[in-house]
This record gives structure tokens, C-alpha cells and sequence, in this order.
């Protein structure tokens, strides 16, 4: 990790090289990188880069590089964009191992057909105390971002208002059960707080 850091002006060839020396120190040639854009407009250059970084990883290391269409905002989404993101991909040679037009064992490969796939996974964060229910409608969070941005602040949601704001941790048990019935909840992840937390969380950066 350090070297890519400190070669991090040489050309990309180079720098995907070094890269992948440090991976190899940890993973197995069963590594699997995913490449999840979002299908509400044009593929940006950004995302691009970020393919192009899995895909030559997993070639260097004999591993399998995978599309998966992130289309969970149903309100924005373009069947248009998911064609263009297919054909730009193919056009700059970056051919994915599984997709949704080349589908392998761990579809689907369209984030809105996995929630049965994640759900359990749901509940066991929630039952440890790493994600929490929130019930905060869009229409309140919205008031909340323009108060903010009239008093020249940035409103996020984190562990600094949370405890103020309608969601399990803030609620009641049975406030909050009531609310769970009526299927209007989003899941969010309890995210760290310096105020009780007294874990220390380390990170190391591999590319």
C-alpha cells in the first residue's frame, strides 16, 4: 500500500502494477471486484476510471470482475442509461466476467431483485446495534437541509443529530414497531460516536 501511495505521479500502467503486488501479499486469485453504477444518466468518466482500476486488477490476478446495476432509485431511473453503461464499457474493452447479459452463480446482478438476499443481513446488523430504522419522511428531511443552508450549514445525518431525529434510536419500542408495520422506513447505518464510543478503528488503504 505504501509504495502506490508514494508512486502515485507515475503513469496508470505503472501504478495498477504496484497495486497489484500489494494485493497479491493478501488475496487469492479468487478475488472478485464489482463495478454497481448507477443507471440515471450517461456513464461519468469517474466511474469509468473505477472500472477500469477493478477490471485490470482482476486481470493481473486472475480473478473475475463483475457488473452489477445499482437501481434502487427507482424515481431516476433511465433503461436508457443501462444500455449506455453496457455499450461504453464495451467500447473502452472493458467486458466484464458476470453481468446482467452474461449472468453467473451469485446474481442477479440488478440491485433491486437482491433484497431478499440482503434482508437477513439487515436484521443482524440491526439486532447488534450497527444499523437502526429511520422513519424521517423526505419532505422533513428537506425543511431540515434548506433551515441549515439559511444558516450557512451542511445538514448530514450522523451520530451529531440522529438522537434528535425520528428513527429506533430516538423512538420507543413500540413507537418504533408501529412505524416498522407501516413499511415506510429506511436502514441506516449507526455510524461512529466519539462521544460513546471508545473503539479505535484503523484502515488501511491497499490502493
Amino acid at each position: 500500500a505504501r509504495e502506490t501511495v508514494q508512486v502515485s505521479k507515475l503513469p496508470l500502467n505503472v501504478n495498477v502494477e504496484i497495486s497489484c503486488i500489494a494485493i497479491k501479499k493478501w488475496m487469492s486469485n479468487n478475488i472478485r471486484l464489482r463495478f454497481a453504477p448507477s443507471p440515471t444518466g450517461p456513464l461519468h468518466i469517474g466511474g469509468l476510471r473505477t472500472a477500469l482500476y477493478n477490471y485490470l486488477i482482476t486481470r493481473k490476478l486472475g480473478g473475475k470482475f463483475i457488473l452489477r446495476i445499482e437501481d434502487t432509485d427507482l424515481n431516476r431511473l433511465d433503461d436508457k442509461a443501462i444500455k449506455h453503461i453496457e455499450d461504453s464499457l464495451n467500447w473502452c474493452g472493458i467486458l466484464p466476467d458476470e453481468s446482467p447479459k452474461s449472468p453467473g452463480k451469485f446474481g442477479p446482478y440488478f440491485q433491486s431483485k437482491r433484497k431478499d438476499l440482503y434482508k437477513k443481513y439487515i436484521e443482524k446488523l440491526i439486532k447488534n446495534g450497527s444499523a437502526y430504522y429511520a422513519f424521517d419522511k423526505k419532505d422533513e428531511l428537506s425543511e431540515l437541509r434548506k433551515k441549515n443552508e439559511k444558516e450557512g450549514k451542511t445538514f448530514i445525518y450522523n451520530w451529531l443529530n440522529r438522537d434528535k431525529l425520528k428513527n429506533s434510536l430516538s423512538l420507543n419500542h413500540e413507537e418504533s414497531k408501529n412505524l416498522i408495520h407501516k413499511d415506510e422506513y429506511v436502514i441506516r447505518f449507526k455510524t461512529y460516536d466519539p462521544l460513546k464510543d471508545n473503539d479505535e478503528y484503523y484502515i488501511e488503504d491497499i490502493i
